[in-house]
This record gives structure tokens, C-alpha cells and sequence, in this order.
């Protein structure tokens, strides 16, 4: 008999993706096997990338069949998110049997910007199915001196530190 080690982390990589699976499966229609007539309907997703330059995000997503007035963007509460709507472009044949790969339908894809963006300063363009959001960076906080007296000594201690959560000041 064979001893195998228990490796958890292993494990728990194949729960997640036997979920990933299953929501896959569940959110997705599968296409009719063997040339089946019937549309196929799937969730589309478009793709997204989201780099960051010194001076803001930049969000540019993949949107190719949608037009500009289709598109909708938001900012809500530190939300970002792009929505809206690939229409089908196929016809129906009676004869034959034809395939769509493509899918189609409406779409929403959220993110979280930091806190501080100002919504006027966001800029979006959509240039040959790709659009591109630009969110500039909030100012950050100036760190700030707070001078201590310490009892028994003539040179005040000082604590310089930033005003941003999460950040334990150093003292010198």
C-alpha cells in the first residue's frame, strides 16, 4: 500500500475549480450537439485589462460589434461599471445548417476605484470597438509632523507618518 501526502492547498484548488466549473456550466447555455438548428445563446463577457500609469487607471475593454451609443458607464459610490448591449447579427435559414460562434446580448462589468475620484475627471473614448477609460489618481495625503514632548528631555520627539488608514507612523 502506497502512502500519498495530504496537500490541502492542493485540494482546495480542485474545489475551486470544480466550482468555477459549475458556474461556468450554469451561466452558460452549451451549444446544441451535431449542427442542431437552434441558436446558440451564451453569456458574453467582454474582456477587460486595467493598468495603472503614474497618473490614473486605465481601463480598455474589447467591445467589437457594439457601437458607441450602446455603451453605458457609471460611477457610483467608488463603483465603475460598463454596461451594455452586442446585438445579433445572424439571419435564419431554412435550408442548411449554419454556426454562431459569437455571442451576443447585454453586458455589465464592475469595478472598485479607489476612494477620492473625482467623476468629473473621468474620461472615456471609443475608438475602433475598444474603449478606453481614463480615472485619475486621487491626491494623495500629505504626511504631516506632530511634534510629542516627552518628559524629561528638551528635543521633542517627532512622528511623521501619512494620514492613510493602515499605516503605523514611525517615530525618530
Amino acid at each position: 500500500m502506497a502512502l500519498i501526502r495530504w496537500e490541502p492547498v492542493r485540494e482546495l484548488n480542485t474545489i475551486q475549480h470544480e466550482m468555477n466549473r459549475l458556474f461556468n456550466a450554469f451561466f452558460d447555455t452549451p451549444a446544441p450537439g451535431n449542427g442542431g438548428s437552434q441558436p446558440t445563446l451564451r453569456r458574453w463577457i467582454p474582456p477587460m485589462d486595467l493598468v495603472e500609469t503614474d497618473e490614473a487607471f486605465v481601463l480598455r475593454a474589447d467591445l467589437p460589434g457594439v457601437s458607441e451609443q450602446d455603451v453605458k458607464l457609471e460611477l457610483e459610490d467608488n463603483v465603475l461599471t460598463v454596461s451594455g448591449e452586442r446585438k445579433a447579427e445572424h439571419e435564419e435559414r431554412k435550408e442548411g445548417y449554419y454556426r454562431v460562434e459569437r455571442a451576443f446580448g447585454s453586458f455589465s462589468r464592475s469595478l472598485t476605484v479607489p476612494e477620492g475620484v473625482d467623476p468629473d475627471a473621468v474620461r472615456a473614448a471609443f475608438d475602433q470597438g475598444v474603449l478606453e477609460v481614463r480615472i485619475p489618481k486621487p491626491e494623495q495625503r500629505k504626511a504631516r509632523k506632530v511634534a510629542i514632548n516627552v518628559s524629561g528631555t528638551e528635543q521633542p520627539a517627532t512622528i511623521e507618518g501619512s494620514e492613510g488608514a493602515g499605516e503605523a507612523p514611525s517615530a525618530s
